[in-house]
């Protein structure tokens, strides 16, 4: 587990067991706040055990940026927080979360011991604000990634959790291209030091104009490359050409991963165009 201080109540945990997804601690003088939860016990009970440390009165909120496994599996393990998300986040855990956990269970056996704990506080539009020992915490509805996901602006010290809107290559697979891309012209917008990204490394305040608006050509870039082959009636494999490099995206961060994330992206486009296709055709 990495962990790393981005300002003076800010602190940043990073797993080394999984595609370095980033959970996070902010400490207010009532309270710790945690933003997502790590996927296996081992690395989010480093946070707890953070916690207990420098927050007296333990983690008095616990906001899930979506409902994927990697964000809110270490939920349970924060018993006495209040658990808040978009209420999408809650609906779909309480749908299919069960299942899904116990599906992971048969394949990983670090999870033996998860319990699914879902969404105690949920908002359905646009945004929803607390503040709690001198935080105000700014959660902001951002589909694109997922339907349900959201981030977390700290305004006293300009510091987002940016969830898996903000990663070094969009994924849009479960998503909308061009919800992400009018997700990501709302950050742009904001005034900022750092973003926490989903995965990955922390975006410095000169890193990350460049970071969010190269996300958003990429996006656009995407879109234009897999039409012109669904125009042309290429078949999906032709994409292979379509190198992530190619697209204004670099191919090393997470360890190589994002190229994969790069190919699935064009699959998804490609599959949703053909289908748009065949109903118009129809």
């Amino acid at each position: 587990m990495f962990n790393e201080r981005v300002s003076d109540d800010i602190f940043i945990f990073t797993s080394e067991m999984y595609v370095q997804v980033n959970a996070g601690v902010i400490l207010t003088t009532e309270g710790a706040i945690v933003v997502d939860t790590l996927p296996f016990p081992k690395e989010t009970q480093a946070i707890v055990d953070f916690v207990r440390r420098r927050s007296p009165q333990g983690a008095r909120y616990v906001i899930n940026t979506h409902y994927h496994a990697d964000h809110v599996y270490g939920n349970y393990l924060f018993p006495e927080a209040e658990i808040v998300a978009h209420a999408a986040c809650r609906d779909t855990l309480l749908r299919n979360g069960e299942q899904r956990l116990e599906e992971a269970k048969e394949q990983n056996p670090e999870l033996a011991d998860v319990r699914l704990r879902v969404p105690d506080i949920v908002f359905e539009r646009g945004q929803m604000v607390f503040r709690l020992g001198g935080k105000t915490i700014q959660l902001i509805h951002t589909p694109g990634h997922s339907a349900d996901c959201i981030v977390a602006y700290v305004k006293e010290d300009k510091v987002l959790f940016g969830g898996d809107t903000v990663m070094p290559v969009p994924f849009i697979v479960e998503g909308d291209w061009q919800q992400m891309i009018d997700s990501l012209r709302v950050i742009q917008e904001l005034p900022l030091e750092n973003i926490v990204q989903g995965h990955g490394e922390v975006l410095l305040r000169g890193e990350i104009p460049d970071a969010l608006s190269s996300s958003v050509s990429y996006l656009q870039t995407i879109y234009k490359r897999v039409r012109r082959h669904v125009e042309a009636g290429l078949p999906r494999d032709a994409l292979r050409k379509v190198d992530i490099e190619k697209c204004g995206k670099s191919r090393i961060p997470l360890n190589g991963l994002v190229q994969d994330l790069h190919r699935a992206n064009l699959a998804h486009l490609y599959n949703v165009m053909m289908a748009e296709k065949a109903t118009k055709a129809g």
